[in-house]
């Protein structure tokens, strides 16, 4: 069966006006992944305004065309270099970015973070980078773009670089580059320029390419119970891989109780004596000898999960209505359901004003981020959320209804 190739997914992230739809254009464009026709009504439209080809105007024709219901995806964009693909994750806006990643409908595994070399860092280059290192990514790299602008000057990209790395420090975001571009000119995107020659870094697509991808099918097994049925006598237990795979005859672990079991069978509909399951396949399992597998529970290939009654965790809290202290939630991460409340507010702050709004706080707002500590009422298995995506995100309920997301670093 053919498989299409992965794209590693980024997020282009920065002030307005720093560039971030100018550099997408041209990422399009230099890896060859812009079509004629496109380029020719841009190369069109630049030429009326007197302009050199201006490549911001690829977004406005993707966003048009995404308006229109036409030939693309919606929110995602594909560029491809020689060794892999890539893909674009939309970053509407701050609080829409922070609820996706948290939630799960985006996954970013790198971050490219554009700031404008004349204008330095903003209000809004700073919310961007507190959510990166909110968000704990470690697969960073600062474009400072529009060099032009400052004359190519060596010594104003060196004050630049030097403010920026203190102030990232601070946020815990470590860059992996910092280069200087100018994505209107294609300085230092896909090729190296003259115009820089003191640089000897890498190009944009070069920082790119170094950057790795999660690889959760390598992992080591994660399979979350979903629910037991007895089948003439058998008991199947079903459920999705979420990391690793899983084979006929493996010994493995039943969390949290650390109980050792062997894997009897795997069952795939419509499939026959199925030997391995592999990373996002839904399936059942039957494991030898009697166990108390059920709902809520985690087979692993080792015991590396953490399993604990106690969490630290990233929230962005979505309800309207706020959380006070000791007020009771319930935490569901995969399949896991268990009743819980925020022992402690370390820090909350506001993504939308970028003021870290109190420390050892007693409530949090809608739409604000707090870092915190979650007590549970038993224990459950979880692990990094850059680790193992779906066993480190989760959501907090109360009443019924979704009203904060999470991530654990």
């Amino acid at each position: 069966m053919f498989q299409e190739e992965r794209a590693l997914p980024i997020v282009i992230v920065g002030h307005v006006d720093h560039g971030k739809s100018t550099l997408i254009g041209r990422l399009l464009y230099d890896t060859g992944c812009l079509p004629t026709d496109k380029y020719s009504e841009i190369q069109k439209s630049s030429e009326m305004l007197g302009r050199i080809v201006e490549f911001a105007f690829v977004m406005d024709c993707l966003e048009e065309e995404r308006s229109r219901g036409i030939t693309i995806d919606t929110t995602q964009t594909f560029f491809k270099t020689p060794k892999r693909r890539y893909v674009i994750i939309d970053a509407p806006g701050h609080k829409e970015f922070l609820k996706n990643m948290i939630t799960g409908s985006s996954q970013a595994e790198a971050a490219l973070l554009i700031i404008d070399s004349f204008e330095g860092v903003r209000d809004q280059t700073k919310r961007h980078a507190y959510i990166l290192g909110m968000l704990g990514l470690k697969q960073v790299c600062v474009l400072l773009n529009k060099i032009d602008l400052v004359n190519y000057s060596q010594d104003k990209f060196l004050e630049l670089k030097a403010e920026i790395t203190d102030f990232l420090n601070k946020l815990n975001v470590h860059p992996n580059f910092i280069l200087p571009i100018s994505a209107i000119h294609g300085d230092n995107v896909a090729t190296p320029s003259k115009k820089i020659s003191w640089f000897e870094g890498p190009t944009v697509l070069q920082a790119l390419d170094t950057f790795q991808e999660l690889k959760v099918e390598e992992k080591p097994l994660r399979l979350p119970i979903q629910d037991s049925y007895t089948i003439e006598g058998k008991k199947i237990l079903v459920g999705r891989v979420e990391a690793g795979h899983v084979r006929k005859g493996d010994s493995i672990y039943l969390l949290p109780g650390k109980k050792e079991v062997e894997v009897k069978n795997i069952e795939k509909f419509p499939e026959k004596d199925v030997t391995i399951a592999n990373f996002e396949e839904s399936i059942g399992i039957r494991l030898t000898g009697r166990h108390p597998a059920k709902r809520g529970q985690i087979l692993t290939a080792d015991l590396s999960s953490t399993i604990t009654d106690k969490i630290k965790a990233n929230i962005f809290w979505m309800d309207p209505a706020g959380y006070q202290t000791g007020d009771t939630l319930l935490f569901r991460c995969v399949t896991q359901e268990v009743p819980c409340r925020i022992e402690k507010i370390y820090r909350r702050f506001d993504p939308a004003s970028m003021e870290f709004t109190e420390e050892n706080a007693s409530s949090i707002r809608s739409a604000e981020v707090a870092d915190i500590l979650i007590r549970l009422n038993k224990k459950v298995v979880v692990d990094p959320f850059n680790e193992i995506p779906e066993m480190g995100r989760f959501v907090l309920e109360k009443d019924g209804r979704p009203v904060a997301g999470g991530i654990i670093l």
